[in-house]
């Protein structure tokens, strides 16, 4: 009887061996994997911008409707001529805005697609010229309102990609499905 609990015991032994090595080598694969990962990462990667050159002022025949929200009041326009992806990964644009009031605004702005952010470059004036912002920074863009064409920008035409690995849309595509996308998220 004592020979068999013997191998009993023996076989726990090695099977308890075996489980130990199995943690202990799979721990060792997940770090190497893990660090193999890091040297990826594109938030670890240092990211510098690029200076934005303002755009020419926009022109009634290049503006390209898009619906911020369900239920706005207000007419949104991207100058489609103003339209670029830039090689430091901003999308930058000529943003109008035509109020209920009659008011036009007209903004140039940036979206970082991977961090849902958004800033301001210059504020059109009504001679047709620009100012440049004060202050510009990058702030995060909030889905909030029936007033979000940042929001819609981001995520319905100029983003592609699972949330924090979204890239910027090429300028082709961007225009592609400003004009042709008949339903838009509203949040």
């Amino acid at each position: 009887m004592s020979v068999s609990v013997n191998r009993s015991l023996a076989s726990r032994n090695r099977a308890g061996a075996v489980a130990v090595l199995c943690v202990a080598l799979s721990s060792t694969a997940l770090a190497q994997w893990n660090s193999w990962e890091a040297d990826f990462d594109d938030d670890r990667k240092p990211w510098k911008e690029i200076e934005a050159k303002l755009p020419p002022y926009p022109k009634a025949e290049n503006l390209v409707p898009f619906e911020a929200s369900a239920g706005n009041v207000h007419q949104f326009f991207i100058d489609a001529k103003s339209l670029s992806v830039d090689e430091d990964g901003v999308v930058r644009y000529t943003l109008v805005v035509k109020t209920a009031g009659g008011a036009t605004n007209v903004t140039y702005e940036g979206i970082r697609c991977e961090l849902r952010q958004q800033k301001y470059y210059a504020v059109g004036q009504a001679n047709g010229n620009w100012t440049r912002a004060r202050n510009p920074q990058w702030r995060r863009i909030e889905y909030q309102g029936v007033n979000n064409p940042h929001g819609v920008l981001h995520q319905d035409y100029f983003c592609s990609g699972l949330s924090r690995k979204q890239m910027p849309r090429s300028v082709k595509e961007v225009l592609q499905l400003l004009k042709y996308k008949p339903t838009l998220t509203t949040e």
